[in-house]
């Protein structure tokens, strides 16, 4: 069959189109990044399960006396803590201990979380473990991440939360100082308790959390803060992590990061699989000291 010149221009003309269509790469999926806490700590969570690792099964310095307790209430429900202090009465004869709000991992508050809450108080606090995820607890990252998001959504509820546990500390345990300690989502969180109480706690420690290098809000505080990182982490970058410490250097504000080569996120996560046995005990070395600087002598914040 003959073909028109005009379908020989029309059939030239889709020829050239589909070509053209062919050669376009369609855009890659955005990789998580930290402007998406759950989604990026979803991937640095990858394969991973909250088995228990050195830094929940190392037995506390001494022994400890631990109980469930209610420390608030939220929308009219108790909120439901884990409560340890050292168990000899001669550390409570010399008046009330200093206190530790302590903040779960994206797993939630867990048998491992109850754990290093023990080894907290085994050196000389009374260590609060809060539940920002009503009692659930994960078993999978896809579990983590739908607890992590449905928290996210109610900001003010977690701030509630992290208020009332600063409440029972200073009321109830009488401490004369507070820190707050958190990994994962809780070290996102021990920051956000920061900036929240920023002329009340007295020590943070974030370990791996989501950081701002806003100065206005960052201007506010007035603790010391201690912050350890893995170099490999791709959920919190280290380039992310020098603002933060720039921010707050530049403000004259106390500030001591460690990052660590060769350890990605939760490399001294209590729960997990990405456990890094030297960086995390020289993190926990560096943590015990750091508390007991802020903690044990100075003016009380509460």
């Amino acid at each position: 069959m003959k073909m028109t010149s005009e379908r020989i221009f029309l059939w030239a003309g889709l020829a050239m189109g589909l070509g053209m269509l062919l050669s376009v790469r369609l855009p890659a999926s955005p990789a998580p990044s930290a402007a998406d806490p759950a989604h990026a700590m979803a991937a640095a969570h990858q394969g991973d399960r909250p088995v228990a690792t050195p830094a929940a099964t190392t037995p506390p310095a001494q022994p400890v006396t631990a109980a469930p307790v209610v420390y608030g209430q939220a929308g009219g429900s108790p909120l439901h803590g884990f409560l340890a202090r050292p168990q000899d009465v001669r550390n409570l004869a010399k008046g009330p201990l200093p206190g530790i709000i302590v903040i779960h991992e994206w797993w939630g508050l867990n048998d491992n979380i109850r754990d290093v809450t023990r080894r907290l108080a085994g050196e000389g606090y009374a260590a609060l473990a809060v539940d920002l995820y009503g009692g659930a607890t994960a078993a999978t990252p896809d579990e983590a991440m739908k607890l992590m998001q449905a928290s996210m959504k109610d900001m003010a509820a977690g701030q509630a939360n992290l208020r009332q546990a600063f409440d029972y500390l200073t009321s109830h345990e009488h401490a004369p100082r507070v820190g707050v300690i958190g990994w994962c989502f809780g070290g996102g969180w021990s920051l956000q308790t920061a900036l929240l109480l920023p002329d009340k706690i007295a020590a943070t420690v974030i370990y791996y959390g989501h950081l701002t290098a806003d100065k206005g809000e960052l201007a506010t505080l007035r603790m010391p803060i201690l912050g350890f990182f893995g170099a490999d982490d791709q959920s919190i970058p280290v380039a992310s992590v020098r603002e933060f410490e720039s921010a707050l250097k530049s403000l004259g504000k106390p500030v001591e990061i460690h990052v660590y080569e060769g350890a990605g996120h939760a490399f001294a996560n209590p729960s997990g699989t990405g456990y890094r046995p030297q960086a995390a005990s020289d993190a926990w070395t560096r943590t015990v000291a750091f508390l007991a600087r802020a903690l044990k002598s100075g003016p009380s914040r509460a």
